[in-house]
């Protein structure tokens, strides 16, 4: 029976972990504690195998009054976390990182390799770039650092810019039709993995992602679809979206390029047991 506590008790990855685990009920105990406040120091955590560090800023925000928060939270409060943890006895810590580490998406194809060194282009990619610097140094043998560096995750009930897709996909009757290949990754195929993370007793930096890449008008295609909806995929726009996407950051996250090179996310058992049809069918059902 493997004892694990997350932080982030209002997460949504961790909300989805601890219910991912109730379907093994006889082999985990979870717990969750928010950071929010100072009282998270005085809990005890030498009763815990895993400690699973979703605690953070998660969105990206270009707001400079943000900036010392987003360092104080995503990279000191996680090597503080950290260090709490090792002094403590645990013996396996867990931090949720991001793809963004590696900057943007771009509107030529990027793909990202294991020779591919971060270039974070904000401050949240860079909080959390530094974060994994402070923690790596605490690895030992006794306690394993495990980083996650997750492309974009999905899922029912998440946030971002996919159910904003979603809702369009089942309002418009047109979508642009754009070439482009995103790395994304199911909620389902995530808390796989970290069950498995756990289950292993792994430590290291692993990359995570679905089976396919995905192309942003035809997922949203598939999201109508699942909703017994028509949608066209047309090519109007793209001369005007081509010409934004250089000045608007949002028009690049939608239909900009930037995926995991495949083998980078192999592992030695399967994790990815949703393909997107049925990762979008559960999201959207």
């Amino acid at each position: 029976m493997k004892k694990i506590l997350i932080t982030g008790a209002n997460s949504y990855i961790g909300k989805s972990f601890e219910k991912w685990l109730e379907n093994y009920p006889d082999r985990y105990i979870v717990d969750s504690i928010s950071l929010r406040d100072d009282s998270w120091k005085e809990k005890d955590f030498s009763g815990y195998d895993i400690v699973l560090h979703l605690a953070g800023i998660a969105h990206v925000s270009t707001d400079p009054k943000m900036e010392d928060m987003y360092y104080k939270v995503n990279r000191d409060l996680t090597i503080e976390a950290a260090k709490k943890s090792k002094v403590e006895g645990v013996k396996q810590f867990i931090f949720m990182s991001s793809i963004i580490v590696y900057g943007d998406s771009s509107s030529s194809k990027r793909v990202i390799d294991k020779h591919t060194v971060p270039t974070p282009s904000n401050f949240y990619g860079n909080s959390k770039l530094q974060a994994e610097e402070g923690i790596y140094p605490l690895e030992s043998d006794e306690f394993r650092v495990v980083i996650i560096r997750p492309p974009m995750i999905y899922g029912k009930g998440s946030k971002g810019n996919y159910p904003k897709l979603a809702k369009a996909a089942q309002k418009l009757p047109v979508f642009p039709d754009i070439e482009n290949e995103r790395s994304m990754l199911h909620i389902d195929n995530l808390c796989e993995f970290i069950r498995l993370i756990i289950d292993n007793q792994d430590n290291g930096l692993f990359f995570p992602q679905n089976k396919e890449y995905v192309n942003t008008s035809e997922m949203v295609k598939l999201i109508a679809d699942v909703h017994g909806k028509k949608i066209k995929l047309i090519k109007l726009f793209n001369p005007v979206l081509k010409v934004m996407g250089m000045k608007l950051g949002l028009i690049n996250k939608v239909f900009g390029n930037l995926v995991y090179e495949q083998s980078m996310s192999n592992y030695k058992d399967n994790y990815r047991i949703r393909d997107l049809r049925k990762s979008i069918e559960l999201t959207e059902r």
